[in-house]
């Protein structure tokens, strides 16, 4: 049997490296198609080294662009590839473009999908995660699902019980892998020892939503409540592509007490989040994540398609304002 698992930024890869790593142990051929959807190095071979996976089998090199753009190109490259090597299924994972390229031709190729992640809702169709989770979850055959509201929400759609299966999540099954690494001494930059070292305690924070950094309104609030936080508390923040170009456009810069560092790999941010006081994040993953070991997460986002995280007490959500964050 021949499988394609499909990785495009940065949560895919997270996603599908416990999925390869057990497939190397059965009689399956498994190849990873990346698709470029995150084509920096820092966005993605990084991330591949962290979680040591091998080169890709496929790049598709789909680079930025619109949504329709950036999904346009991917199909085009992946219906090339699978023409040439036919797999019997392909597995997709989350809720990015990538998701939604490759489940819609292997579809109209008659190749069976794998949804893992299946079943999410923030039901806010003002997020371009939630029109791609919804339509890959119409057409896969297979639903792999991380929590109950998952289930829920794929059964009340008419999706069939026997094809969907409360699983877990492999996001966090790679999580206690790499945990366990840095546990017997996993190798890490060292900028990103020293900054950790320089503070008895701090936050961490990541922001790249659209949402939330391309209205100068909505981030120089989130400035200004961050400015705040950070007279009492460090905050550490590996600032996204897309974040640091929004700063320059509106003309804006990050307080003083904030320690910005370009993105890091998986296990570098790991080894600062996870001793962190807080979590300040709009990812859906780190979400899930913080969860999982305990850490305190204050989401900047209105809504979560994620909410076992809120009902288990870990994450609050507070919101995209400077008094909501505060």
């Amino acid at each position: 049997m021949k499988v394609f698992l499909i990785a495009g930024a940065r949560p895919n890869f997270m996603k599908i490296a416990p999925l390869y790593r057990e497939a190397r142990r059965r009689p399956v051929e498994c190849k990873i198609v990346h698709t470029g959807q995150h084509y920096d190095y820092q966005m993605s071979q990084a991330f591949f080294d962290d979680l040591e996976l091998p080169q890709p089998h496929y790049f598709l090199d789909a680079g930025s662009g619109s949504h329709a753009v950036q999904t346009a190109r991917i199909m085009i490259a992946f219906e090339e590839v699978c023409r040439k090597d036919r797999p019997d299924l392909v597995i997709v994972v989350g809720d990015v473009n990538s998701t939604l390229a490759c489940s819609i031709v292997a579809k109209k190729m008659l190749i069976e999908v794998a949804h893992v992640e299946a079943g999410l809702r923030s039901y806010d169709l003002t997020m371009p995660e939630e029109i791609n989770r919804m339509v890959t979850d119409a057409i896969s055959d297979y639903f792999f699902v991380t929590e109950q509201s998952g289930m829920d929400n794929l059964l009340k759609e008419g999706k069939p019980a026997e094809k969907v299966f409360l699983v877990g999540h492999v996001m966090i099954d790679n999580l206690f892998h790499q945990v366990k690494r840095l546990e017997q001494g996993a190798e890490i930059q060292p900028g990103v020892k020293q900054i950790k070292e320089r503070f008895t305690e701090y936050g961490f924070m990541t922001l790249h939503r659209p949402s939330n950094v391309d209205s100068r309104t909505k981030l120089l609030g989130i400035l200004e409540a961050l400015e705040e936080i950070s007279r009492g508390l460090p905050l550490i923040f590996p600032v996204h592509p897309r974040t640091r170009k929004m700063l320059l456009r509106h003309g804006l810069e990050l307080p003083e007490n904030v320690a910005a560092f370009d993105p890091l790999g998986f296990r570098d941010a790991l080894y600062l989040w996870k001793d962190a006081r807080v979590v300040l994040t709009d990812s859906g993953g780190l979400q899930e994540e913080t969860t999982a070991l305990g850490v305190p997460c204050i989401t900047i986002r209105e809504n979560t398609e994620r909410p076992i995280t809120v009902e288990k007490g870990t994450n609050v959500l507070a919101g995209c304002s400077k008094e909501g964050i505060l």
